[in-house]
């Protein structure tokens, strides 16, 4: 039975791995990808953020981050599940668990930006109750769209 739990040292080779092999296989790994890549704890957990991670007995399957982006204001970024792991439902629970965080931490709004050839994640971040905005300047390349979805009390 898998299950989410935080951030933990030992997945940070994981968080890597599995947020590689996506921005490997359609765009090129950043200058961005690489810092967070580089100390995960530092750029993301210890801003206030959170790395979730869905684990499977000792397999971890999938992982996402959730970081303060601007007062208010959380960002969900580096969502990855394991190929062999899609259709299982991991990336709801990862939206849940990200937004839930955002949600307790006093956000009023979360915001994502992604790339729209990614359509099953593009899917997924509608499901859970994104809508597309205006892209603003991003920090990365390959963003082509942004979604916010509002927290509300």
């Amino acid at each position: 039975m898998a299950s989410v739990v935080p951030y933990r040292p030992e997945y940070r080779a994981d968080f890597e791995r599995l947020n590689r092999a996506w921005i490997e296989q359609y765009f090129v790994v950043e200058e961005a990808d690489r810092e967070v890549f580089a100390d995960p704890e530092a750029a993301i957990v210890r801003q206030g953020g959170e790395i979730f991670f869905v684990v499977d007995g000792s397999e971890v399957l999938g992982t996402c981050a959730i970081m303060p982006h601007e007062p208010g204001v959380f960002e969900i970024a580096k969502m990855a599940v394991s190929p062999s792991a899609r259709g299982r439902g991991y990336g709801d629970l990862l939206m849940e668990a990200t937004v839930e965080f955002a949600r307790r931490a006093g956000a009023t709004k979360v915001v994502i930006v992604s790339n729209t050839v990614l359509t099953p994640a593009i899917r997924l971040y509608e499901k859970h109750g994104f809508v597309r905005v205006p892209l603003d300047h991003e920090r990365f390349a390959r963003a082509n769209i942004r979604l916010e979805r509002p927290l509300g009390g």
